[in-house]
């Protein structure tokens, strides 16, 4: 009998497997087609201060192994979110969810922070500074130890419930980020968000996307966060939550092993909606594959043999 359980900034996990913001709304959709308390938890849709429409369309572009997206955090606002959302994701879901929280100023992360910090079922906070999509807010925090440690700072006073910071790939040195937020007083780390990307079309000779860029996620982002998770891991004495291209079971195993405590699977829900399912129930018999007895016991593990 193999052991899946983990334990998240303080919160037990049934297993590591933790749908992606963005990917899994607030999980009334899937919960039409599966049970979604056989995950871990799941992150819900990026959540702002006041309602956002989104980018202008189009904003979704399928490329070779990954997709093209600049949804731009559309999303019904936090108010919303509390007196709607929660209540009806509260029948469906009986374990405790992250809540994904993203913003345009520090104020105004620490207003979100400090209203989901108050609901009854939210876990972690997610703390998105590393949104690729946005003009104006989301990466522009991101991108620099000082930036990213003064919102970690600022929610930190307001909030209670573990923080977790989602880190952007798209720096020179994300350990240095990661450590900023640690020293600010994050509970732990979540990366990778979407590689920064574009398309042309070669008839109009234009880019594919309204927004010109979008994030690049899928399949081949993998190795890169692998290695992302592998360095932050070996710097930072909190949690990681490692995601990027996750599509089965022996990618969540790949990325326990470079240090992830537990890992968010996000483009493969889209091209899957049983993606997330599927990657639990082959869980412990990829594990019995290779030998592994607990999760507990691999976190890390890569790092024992350099």
């Amino acid at each position: 009998m193999v052991d899946t359980k983990v334990t998240l900034c303080g919160i037990g996990l049934d297993n590591p497997v933790i749908p992606a913001s963005g990917t899994f709304g607030f999980g009334r959709e899937f919960a039409e087609l599966y049970d979604i308390n056989c995950l871990g938890t799941f992150s819900f849709k990026g959540t702002t201060r006041e309602p956002r429409f989104g980018n202008p369309t189009p904003r979704i572009a399928e490329c070779p192994s990954g997709m093209l997206n600049a949804v731009g955090l559309q999303n019904p606002g936090v108010d919303h979110v509390i007196a709607e959302e929660l209540p009806e994701l509260r029948k469906i879901f009986h374990k405790p969810v992250m809540a994904n929280v993203s913003g345009f100023s520090v104020a105004e992360y620490v207003e979100v922070c400090e209203k989901l910090d108050a609901q009854e079922g939210i876990g972690w906070l997610e703390v998105n500074v590393s949104c690729p999509n946005v003009h104006g807010g989301g990466m522009s925090f991101g991108t620099c130890p000082e930036a990213a440690a003064e919102v970690t700072r600022a929610v930190r006073a307001v909030t209670k419930k573990p923080i977790i910071i989602k880190l952007s790939p798209n720096v020179t040195d994300i350990v240095s980020i990661a450590k900023a937020c640690q020293d600010a007083g994050a509970d732990g780390v979540s990366l990778i968000n979407t590689l920064l990307g574009m398309r042309i079309n070669l008839r109009t000779r234009k880019p594919l996307l309204a927004n010109t860029t979008g994030g690049y996620s899928g399949p081949a982002v993998f190795p890169v966060a692998v290695r992302m998770v592998w360095q932050v891991s070996k710097a930072v004495s909190i949690p990681v939550v490692g995601m990027g291209g996750v599509s089965t079971a022996e990618d969540v195993i790949e990325m326990m092993l470079a240090g992830a405590t537990a890992v968010e699977v996000g483009a493969a829900n889209l091209v899957d909606p049983y993606a997330s399912k599927k990657i639990v129930e082959a869980l412990p018999q990829a594990m019995g594959k290779y030998g592994i007895h607990s999760l507990n016991e691999i976190i890390g593990a890569a790092h024992k043999t350099n």
